[in-house]
């Protein structure tokens, strides 16, 4: 009868009580499997590579060892190394010379200084499908692998594989039933017509604290701030935290409104008090009587239309086109604007006695680059929306995509935050084994992108670099072998190149 090693054993059981606990978290599931296979088999590293379908590649998910973080950087074709080989013939391989075996790629060892002499690495599979290739190198004390060892890490592989699968499908669940929440708070939006509200940087918090006192009162507002940053928004918030909130918020857009339709939009008409006048109609005042009425864009008006707003302001009374009748109605003004509105006043560009009816509080609603605390929040709440609209589903941001989020100064505020991952739910590509988080190029490095907008001399470089490595693998199908040759690279720098620049197909 054959002894079972103990301690093999215990770390087995202790393998699978980990990945049970850490199952919906993929990331810390992988680390786990490929930790405990060092560990079985007394290696010095450990890695585990995924089987990407979409671009037949093989890249190390996670690396453990001397060099782990140095290996990350690199991906093989899945006919490439000892792991394309494992791949193919969903086979093990055990190597007592691995740096002589014809199918090792000597470059990697080369270029992390880092020589595998003893090899392990065996098929993870489902269903005898191979979904990627558990590799453990260099067995402590200078010995080789054993057939005892082979056998553990086989049967470690095998429920390796079924942890990943279950992980990716409660992955899955939990992003159908998000999806399906998701709706319901955009079906309770578009039915009230309010917008979600997301802050959580300082400054925004304490904008959010004086609303909250300036609600109560029936005082105009002025809000302030550049094009993009959320001027709406607020003003639903003063609106909604203020008595007035059962009653209508009836939007203006000052811009859109040319001179002959200003009167009749905001005050209403008579049938047949000019041509087109079909019917009765009320103006937008009349419609928010009890309610709020938010002027956006109030600096765009002409001086003749602000002449005929000051006198509504001032009475609150008004008389419809075509009537004498006077209409009074209880209003509260909130207007906004992203010109400079007291230089206006200096070049006599917008009346004064105007500008102080609306400025009782002047409310400045910073830049989304001083708001770096929202740009996080703000970024999920848009991707998710967005997947949902593109029927795409994303994993969230990389790394170096939420650092680049963070790095760039966002001219266009929150509104090109929200148009530039729309652009990257629309254009990215889901790989057909599951989500993946979105990078910086996904965000930023796009071929319409101009290189000259970057925030920083790298990041122009890189934003180069990628598209004109992007450009090469289009021309070359993808082969990463001719592309280098016509890069004139090597083909390995050339994949640790877009493992660096996050590029996909």
């Amino acid at each position: 009868m054959q002894t079972v090693d103990i301690r093999k054993f215990n770390t087995l059981v202790d393998f699978n009580t980990r990945i049970n606990s850490s199952i919906q978290d993929l990331t810390s599931l992988l680390t786990e499997i490929i930790d405990s296979a060092a560990k079985l088999c007394d290696a010095e590293a450990s890695s585990l590579l995924l089987l990407d379908k979409k671009t037949n590649l093989l890249y190390f998910e996670v690396a453990l060892g001397p060099k782990g973080t140095e290996v990350k950087r690199f991906q093989l074709d899945k006919n490439e190394g000892i792991a394309g080989w494992v791949i193919k013939h969903n086979e093990p391989v055990v190597l007592t010379d691995a740096e002589n075996d014809a199918r090792h790629i000597a470059s990697i060892s080369n270029d992390i200084g880092y020589f595998c002499k003893t090899m392990l690495a065996v098929p993870m599979q489902v269903k005898d499908t191979c979904i990627g290739v558990i590799e453990i190198i260099n067995k402590k004390n200078g010995q080789s692998f054993s057939g005892d060892d082979l056998d553990w890490l086989l049967i470690l592989a095998n429920q390796a594989a079924l942890a990943i699968v279950n992980a990716q499908n409660i992955k899955k669940a939990q992003d159908e039933i998000w999806q399906l929440q998701a709706a319901l708070v955009d079906r309770r939006e578009s039915e009230d017509g309010y917008h979600t509200f997301i802050a959580k940087s300082p400054v925004a918090l304490e904008k959010l604290e004086m609303i909250n006192r300036i609600a109560q009162a029936n005082s105009s507002v002025l809000i302030l701030g550049e094009s993009g940053v959320g001027k709406e928004l607020f003003a639903e918030q003063i609106h909604l935290r203020s008595p007035r909130k059962k009653a209508p918020l009836v939007r203006v857009n000052c811009a859109a409104l040319p001179d002959n339709l200003f009167e009749s939009e905001l005050f209403g008409h008579k049938k047949g008090a000019f041509t087109g006048a079909i019917s009765d109609r009320k103006g937008r005042f009349e419609m928010a009587n009890g309610g709020t009425v938010f002027l956006d864009e109030i600096g765009e008006l002409s001086l003749s239309m602000q002449a005929k707003l000051l006198r509504v302001l001032q009475d609150k009374t008004f008389e419809r086109i075509g009537d004498s009748t006077p209409i009074t109605v209880d209003v509260r003004v909130l207007a906004a604007t992203n010109r400079d509105i007291e230089i206006m006043v200096k070049k006599g560009e917008f009346r004064s006695d105007l500008y102080y009816r609306i400025s009782v509080f002047p409310l400045f609603i910073p830049p989304l680059r001083q708001r770096l605390e929202d740009i996080t929040e703000l970024a999920n709440f848009f991707l998710k929306r967005f997947m949902m609209e593109t029927k795409k589903m994303f994993a969230g941001f990389s790394g170096d995509a939420v650092k680049a989020m963070l790095a760039y100064p966002w001219p266009g505020n929150i509104r090109e935050l929200e148009n530039c991952i729309e652009r990257a739910c629309v254009l990215t590509t889901v790989p057909d084994d599951g989500p993946h988080l979105l990078s910086a190029s996904d965000l930023f490095l796009k071929p319409s992108q101009n290189e000259a907008g970057a925030s920083s001399l790298k990041t122009a470089i890189n934003v180069f670099k990628t598209n004109f490595i992007k450009k090469a693998l289009d021309e070359n199908n993808w082969n990463q072998t001719e592309t280098a040759k016509v890069l004139d690279i090597q083909r390995t720098y050339l994949s640790k190149l877009i493992q660096e620049l996050g590029i996909r197909e």
